[in-house]
């Protein structure tokens, strides 16, 4: 099997793990698991076999000043309320809908690099970004007859709040390895997520046995797995094709959502399903033809 073949594979299981990240965390709010309680365990136990593959690999855990300050901001900041944004919309709509309003962020990060960056948006990049707001229209179509605007409002907020992590995050993280960044995000988030749970209900280390099988295949499967496997298929065929590939993200979490809780989109939301997609596609493809890779868009989600 050449390199090409091998790396959309590991691709594919990365798009694959995130994409059931949301169905998992169905399986957690079945038996009453806050979103604080469920994602401190979730990026707590992430970061321990995070820091425990580094000094497998016998890699160093040394970041200076400037990079311990921006990692907090990331991961306790700014990937702490991607992250509850995203967990809180699975709480009101369909994991399959949280999916594709999360998938709206390139047009965001677009935005962003063009009113923070100076970036140009050439006429490829607005087409496409067009084409995702179409297909974003026909997603949404009567929804706010149908679905709780709290949900929908969440996920627009999780696309947004991981557009300010991927680029203010490539601004001060370009010299740290993958993994070392995910690690600490994650302990960063965990420490949050802490803080929210005593803030909350408190934290919880009775949970029932299907709320331990939820955390333990989100963190195994939806974030370690996923993540490793996505650095594994982006050294085989780079950045583009690999980000590119990544937008099955949605369609594996619909797919399951529709045979495992009979969770089903309308003809009409799955075209515009397909025009998001494109888009966003059409976007990395765009900005990777200026030079313009996002690192931090593949370290977390």
């Amino acid at each position: 099997m050449n390199a090409q073949w091998r790396g959309s594979i590991f691709v594919f299981l990365s798009a694959a793990g995130f994409g059931v990240m949301s169905i998992l965390a169905e399986y957690a709010y079945q038996v009453n698991v806050s979103i604080a309680n469920l994602l401190f365990w979730r990026f707590l136990l992430a970061a321990v076999l995070f820091f425990l593959l580094l000094i497998g690999k016998k890699e160093t855990l040394r970041v200076n000043r400037k990079q311990l300050v921006a990692l907090i901001g990331l991961g306790g900041v700014l990937y702490t309320l991607q992250s509850f944004s995203f967990f809180s919309a699975v709480d009101y709509i369909s994991p399959s809908m949280a999916a594709l309003l999360l998938y709206s962020f390139p047009i965001f990060v677009s935005i962003l690099s063009y009113w923070l960056e100076k970036e140009k948006l050439n006429k490829q990049t607005l087409g496409a970004m067009l084409l995702s707001v179409c297909g974003l229209a026909l997603v949404l179509g009567n929804a706010f007859d149908g679905l709780h605007p709290l949900g929908i409002l969440f996920g627009f907020g999780a696309a947004v709040f991981y557009s300010f992590y991927i680029v203010l995050g490539n601004r001060v993280v370009q010299t740290l390895p993958p993994l070392l960044t995910s690690a600490y995000i994650s302990l960063f988030a965990s420490v949050s997520f802490l803080l929210f749970s005593f803030a909350g209900d408190g934290l919880r280390y009775d949970l029932p046995g299907q709320a331990w099988g939820a955390i333990a295949g989100i963190v195994l499967f939806s974030t370690v797995m996923a993540i490793v496997c996505f650095f594994a298929g982006l050294r085989l065929i780079g950045a583009t094709k690999a980000s590119v590939l990544s937008t099955i993200e949605p369609v594996v979490t619909s797919v399951i959502a529709l045979l495992l809780l009979g969770d089903q989109l309308s003809l009409a939301q799955m075209a515009g399903g397909l025009l998001v997609l494109s888009g966003a596609a059409l976007i990395v493809i765009t900005r990777s033809g200026e030079k313009k890779e996002l690192r931090l868009e593949i370290s977390e989600k």
